[in-house]
């Protein structure tokens, strides 16, 4: 068996970490591949795409380098693990201190695996140059450097839903529901829920709330024109682009869904009391 390692190389707990993943590996007889810019932090050989002909990806860091992880996989259908030595860990299945119980886990095949559903987002930037990008956790259509309100019509299969005034608009997943949707006021989402979920960004409207729809919607967002201010676009908290005056942002979701391992015994619910500080976490 094959696992394919990704570290965060700015996380000062990489290096120690990377190499107790890598030896609890090899004592249970895997075989561990490290992602180059990984391997540099032990001294090791890697591979630019170590994660192509693995069973498995490890993700060591937080829900940042996960995502990051991810977007590099692309479109590669190979189950992701994260082992948290970042901040909030959402996404990951553990932390540094069960690398372990982990790699004895994987071993005996004991993992098991949920499938996250992913956004697939077209756009067209600035520059009249189209873009297809996939998100697991949100869009993000915001206001630019002027610091003034912007103006986005929403339409959902179609139909018009409604034409916002505001810092911007978040389109997010179940899995998406944790991180800037929360942030903006949207409501938590189980991650096996088939939902998609509109979040505006500190409307101008008290009347402007979240919305949740139905997974197989089709949502297009477009400034409203005349619109003489920058609407920036971004997936996932990732790279930023400006988006095309005439540009109709679609979302929808992706065909194949993402794979992420977890521990047996460990769910949803509990990530939630851990890291929310819920009762009984």
């Amino acid at each position: 068996m094959k696992v394919a390692v990704v570290a965060n190389p700015l996380n000062a707990q990489a290096p120690p970490v990377l190499r107790s993943i890598c030896d609890a590996l090899v004592a249970r007889g895997i075989e561990p591949v490290l992602e180059k810019e990984s391997a540099e932090l032990i001294g090791k050989p890697g591979l630019e795409r170590a994660w192509e002909g693995a069973e498995m990806v490890i993700s060591l860091g937080g829900d940042g380098t996960f995502l990051n992880t991810v977007h590099k996989m692309g479109n590669c259908d190979v189950p992701v693990a994260g082992v948290n030595i970042g901040t909030l860990g959402f996404l990951t299945a553990c932390t540094a201190a069960d690398v372990e119980e982990f790699a004895a886990v994987i071993a005996k095949r004991k993992h098991a695996v949920v499938m996250r559903a992913v956004l697939q987002v077209s756009m067209t930037d600035e520059t009249g140059k189209d873009h297809v990008f996939m998100a697991l956790n949100e869009v993000v259509l915001m206001r630019g450097g002027t610091g003034r309100l912007i103006s986005l019509e929403a339409r959902v299969n179609g139909e018009l839903l409604n034409r916002y005034r505001a810092d911007g608009l978040i389109v997010a997943t179940p899995t998406g529901s944790t991180a800037y949707s929360l942030a903006a006021g949207g409501p938590l989402i189980d991650e096996q829920a088939g939902v998609l979920v509109i979040t505006p960004i500190c409307p101008h409207s008290l009347s402007d709330r979240s919305l949740v729809l139905g997974d197989s919607s089709v949502i297009e967002l477009e400034a409203i024109q005349p619109h003489s201010d920058s609407i920036l676009f971004t997936v996932d908290g990732r790279d930023v682009l400006q988006l095309g005056k005439s540009s109709v942002v679609r979302v929808e979701r992706a065909p194949s869904p993402l794979k992420i391992v977890r521990l047996p015994h460990h769910s949803f619910y509990e990530t939630l009391r851990g890291k929310l500080g819920w009762s009984g976490g």
